[in-house]
């Protein structure tokens, strides 16, 4: 088959390998009809190149039609259709049963102490073959896998595998009162999704970034942007001040993470280790690494006292300096996580019914053949082309 497979640093090329088989009774094959390309997978294009291997494949964002299912699955069979969740989780130990799939005690990747193995996501979360590609294996097939219904448009319930889920937690957790505002940092493809969903819920929402095209999309369904490429001297935490009472919006989301515009000591620490040997490189990342806190500086100077902010941007730091006085003088809560996909999607599935309130038909800048993810990594990293959110076709 075709899949899209990691080479080195800024390098992925699409290659002919192996079809995947059953390994396990409980896993099942999908043929994948379309794939997202995510923020997240430019952290492995770039910062998180130390625990990658040449020849992984990569992709965490598929839906797709059951080709094959192992002797012990019972909940789906072949020709079903269904998306799959960016986690692999087995649905039955405590933290799943706990609404915490993204921990899942069958799947954790205890090697390197991180939580549930997830698709195409490098040894820090299991190496397992990823999902832009013809085909896919799902292990724990069972739970690790969301039923829709029937039918040719893969538009809708996309997302389901990862954006929709994580923008709507990272809502969730940023515990915005009835009616109260929140500032969304970051207007990728998670943040342009958090907008939505805080307006359709009815808060004041407020989209920074630097992005023209990504200012647009967001403005274009009639929230407030700040365009922070624009605000001259002033900071960001001025600017929302000046728009919220002098203090601040309720809830912060940081939809941006360890890749933050700004932070040039961490930027070059991070670029650097990316030149070192892996094993030389792995073992700093693992003990020292420092993330560009631009954007979690701006959300704690721009929340109000007493408020909330919500992290679903990816850190990998372990030296972070955090401005903890800060923090505590200000009563800050902090929220954060992989998104627990399985755990929304009874919140979800009535917004993708009729109406598509949030506009998930329109939402890909781009789709593409499977052949042309070289370019769309390329182009997706520098934000060129007014590229947002790239769907890719592994028929096509």
């Amino acid at each position: 088959m075709k899949a899209v497979t990691w080479q080195g640093r800024r390098n992925v090329s699409v290659d002919e390998v192996p079809d995947p088989r059953i390994q396990e009774p409980t896993d099942a094959i999908i043929a994948v009809s379309s794939s997202g390309l995510c923020g997240s997978d430019l952290h492995l294009y770039e910062v998180l190149g130390p625990y990658m291997s040449a020849g992984d494949i990569l992709g965490h964002e598929p839906i797709g039609v059951v080709v094959e299912v192992g002797a012990e699955v019972r909940s789906l069979a072949v020709g079903d259709r269904v998306v799959v969740p960016f986690q692999i989780a087995c649905g039955h130990c405590v933290m799943c049963e706990s609404g915490l799939p993204t921990q899942c005690e069958t799947t954790q990747v205890r090697e390197y102490g991180s939580g549930a193995a997830l698709f195409g996501y490098s040894k820090l979360y299991g190496q397992v073959p990823g999902a832009q590609a013809q085909y896919l294996r799902v292990p724990h097939a069972d739970f690790t896998h969301i039923s829709i219904p029937a039918g040719p448009d893969d538009s809708r319930f996309l997302y389901l595998s990862d954006v929709l889920p994580t923008a709507w937690q990272a809502v969730e957790y940023a515990g915005v009162p009835d009616g109260g505002s929140l500032v969304v940092l970051g207007l990728g493809p998670i943040g342009d999704m958090a907008c939505r969903i805080g307006a359709h819920r009815g808060y004041r929402v407020i989209g920074v970034d630097r992005v023209p095209e990504r200012l647009r999309r967001v403005s274009e369904r009639g929230i407030e942007t700040v365009d922070s490429a624009a605000i001259g001297d002033a900071t960001i935490g001025d600017v929302i001040r000046d728009r919220t009472d002098g203090r601040g919006p309720d809830s912060v989301v940081d939809a941006v993470g360890m890749e933050a515009h700004g932070s040039p000591v961490a930027e070059f620490a991070q670029r650097a280790a990316g030149y070192l040997p892996d094993s030389i490189s792995e073992r700093l990342l693992d003990t020292a690494a420092v993330d560009r806190l631009a954007a979690l500086d701006s959300a704690i100077d721009i929340v109000r006292r007493g408020g909330t902010i919500s992290l679903s941007g990816v850190y990998g730091g372990m030296m972070d300096p955090l401005p903890m006085r800060i923090l505590f003088d200000k009563q800050i809560q902090l929220r954060m996580g992989q998104a627990n996909v399985k755990r929304w999607v009874g919140d979800l599935l009535p917004l993708l019914a009729d109406g598509d309130p949030l506009g998930v038909e329109s939402f890909a800048t781009h789709r593409l053949p499977l052949s042309s993810a070289p370019r769309a990594y390329r182009d997706f990293q520098r934000k060129a082309d007014g590229m947002v959110k790239v769907v890719l076709d592994p028929a096509a």
